[in-house]
């Protein structure tokens, strides 16, 4: 099985539109999604009809996590707004409830069983979704690896990749698709193939200017949003 592994799409959907086209290039099975779909930029009903053709596995993220508290306690919209923009309340918006529904009842993680492997899927670690596991991580904050009952740990939420061998355990990141912050502009995915147990890193090229001027039109206050996607 060759899997698509994409994270921290985050309302990008031109990003996600580059991605998906080199998941197509390189004839993915099917995709694993680590979370973040919506939040930071502002199309998140193009993400959702992007990705519904697909067979994939989802897990949610943080930023799901932070629309379900405002869907119930609409008076904390302010102060997420002013950290990450507008991208929640535009898919508050632009959603159905349906859609709502659906995207803050995903699963924390999954574990999957494939080709006599065993693949857990998580946002930020295994046990707490919103904790950042970076590539240079030292060892003293992986030793809970070892308590894994999985070959692969697929990961998102740092925004970038990775690729390291734990306790026995591979942990994956693919990187973001929608805000990479490793200074490599493109749409970052990755493709494992559960048969020869490789994986394979890609960054797509996109016209980033459009979203970039989206977010410095929404979010004028948060330059980050613009400048994140174009640094290198």
């Amino acid at each position: 099985m060759r899997l698509g592994l994409l994270g921290d799409i985050h309302g990008n959907a031109a990003a996600l539109e580059a991605a998906l086209a080199g998941v197509r290039r390189h004839a993915a099975d099917h995709l694993v999604l680590t979370g973040d779909y919506v939040g930071y930029y502002y199309s998140p009903a193009q993400v959702l009809a992007l990705l519904e053709p697909w067979p994939r596995t989802m897990v949610r993220g943080n930023h799901e996590d932070m629309l379900a508290r405002i869907m119930q306690e609409p008076s904390s919209a302010g102060a997420y707004t002013r950290k990450y923009g507008h991208g929640l309340e535009v898919a508050l918006r632009e959603l159905s409830p349906v859609q709502l529904k659906d995207l803050t009842s995903l699963p924390e993680r999954i574990l999957l069983e494939m080709d006599g492997l065993r693949i857990l899927v998580a946002h930020g670690s295994p046990w707490e979704p919103d904790a950042y596991l970076y590539p240079d991580a030292p060892p003293s904050s992986l030793e809970r690896f070892a308590e894994i009952d999985a070959d692969i740990v697929v990961l998102g939420h740092t925004h970038y990749p990775m690729n390291r061998l734990v306790h026995g355990r591979t942990i994956l990141n693919p990187g973001s698709v929608g805000q990479p912050r490793d200074r490599r502009p493109g749409a970052a995915w990755a493709l494992f193939d559960t048969r020869d147990r490789r994986c394979a890193f890609f960054r797509e090229p996109y016209d980033m200017a459009p979203v970039g001027d989206a977010a410095y039109q929404m979010d004028p206050g948060l330059p980050y949003l613009r400048e994140v996607l174009l640094r290198s």
